[in-house]
């Protein structure tokens, strides 16, 4: 049996997650990550969150501490969330949360006090293949995580753990019943951690950058209308572009932020052949050739080739992608890598 420390956000993931491997007989403790220090009414790692984390600990008999990681997280999630805004990206801070801090600084410090392995709640698997350990999807194809976690090396994975990677979300949920957890019933968290639902992402980032508003153009160079604030709008966006009622023209299809112009079209212009990418992770080593490629958290995967610069090119054109949101490559249901677009 090992010795194991569980990320515990205070959700019935993370809490059957615990049980399961306590049940499995290891070596279990909890610990509960303190990440952001302003107000906050959503998301996970709240006060309400550390209390449920903490209770479920109680529960299962297991020891359970709080880490402090509010300067990391400001550093590289919420600083990079705010820059990206301005440089006009749509930015991921999920993504860069589990990058910098669940799995690294925390793997690290975990690795340090003497723990064989973290373990999550995320829906996602560890599979045995040929070369090794990788990472898969998760059985519940609604609640699959794989895509935020591509960034995970075959020797991160080597120490992590997916308890509930095998299991449905109704099946978590009937776990957390039976075992009698005061999280079983609890919701799933949605949104940004550090955006609250009653200020919205406006107020915040208009409280460290300058909004400017902007205008619109169609695609021959005319202007079309106005947009409140151009650091807010994201390619394939509709709401909140003043267009006169125009349908014809009802897509953000680019940004050019520095000259506060937003570029607008039909549906068909949001179609693209190909994506440029930057900052390539990969499980074990580049891969080149024909893969399958997703775009959101939720999307579907679709046919693609990798080139040797990095390049995606689709096999049919598909909708753009954001600058600055992430592309997963799978082969099957396994993660082989993932990149950001450019």
């Amino acid at each position: 049996m090992s010795k194991i420390l569980v990320a515990m956000s205070g959700g019935v993931d993370s809490s059957v997650a615990a049980a399961r491997l306590v049940e499995e007989g290891h070596e279990v403790a909890g610990v509960t990550l303190k990440l952001w220090g302003g107000a906050q009414d959503s998301g996970c790692c709240s006060v309400s969150d550390v209390d449920d984390a903490r209770r479920v600990a109680q529960q299962l008999d297991i020891d359970h501490y709080v880490f402090n990681y509010g300067d990391a997280f400001t550093e590289f999630v919420v600083d990079p969330y705010v820059r990206a805004h301005s440089e006009g990206l749509t930015p991921n801070p999920c993504v860069e949360c589990n990058r910098h801090i669940k799995f690294d600084a925390l793997l690290e410090r975990g690795l340090r006090l003497g723990y064989d392995a973290i373990a999550t709640g995320h829906h996602a698997r560890r599979v045995d293949t040929p070369a090794g350990v990788r990472l898969a999807r998760g059985a519940d194809p609604a609640k699959d995580q794989s895509y935020v976690l591509y960034m995970l090396s075959a020797a991160q994975l080597e120490r992590l753990r997916f308890p509930v990677g095998s299991l449905t979300k109704d099946a978590v949920r009937d776990e957390a019943t039976r075992l009698g957890l005061r999280t079983a019933d609890k919701p799933d968290s949605q949104d940004v951690c550090f955006i609250t639902s009653s200020d919205g992402r406006r107020r915040f980032l208009g409280e460290r950058i300058d909004l400017h508003p902007g205008e619109l153009i169609d695609e021959a160079g005319d202007i079309v209308g106005t947009v409140d604030a151009v650091e807010l709008v994201t390619i394939g966006q509709r709401k909140g572009l003043d267009l006169g009622g125009n349908a014809a023209r009802s897509y953000a299809v680019a940004v050019d932020t520095p000259r506060r112009r937003v570029t607008v079209g039909p549906a068909s212009s949001l179609l693209a052949e190909r994506v440029e990418l930057v900052d390539h992770s990969w499980t074990v080593s580049p891969v080149v050739g024909a893969i399958a490629a997703q775009t959101s958290a939720h999307g579907s995967p679709c046919p693609a080739t990798l080139t040797d610069r990095g390049e995606l090119l689709w096999s049919e054109p598909q909708r753009r992608v954001a600058p600055g949101q992430m592309v997963v490559f799978y082969d099957g249901d396994v993660v082989v890598g993932g990149a950001t677009a450019a």
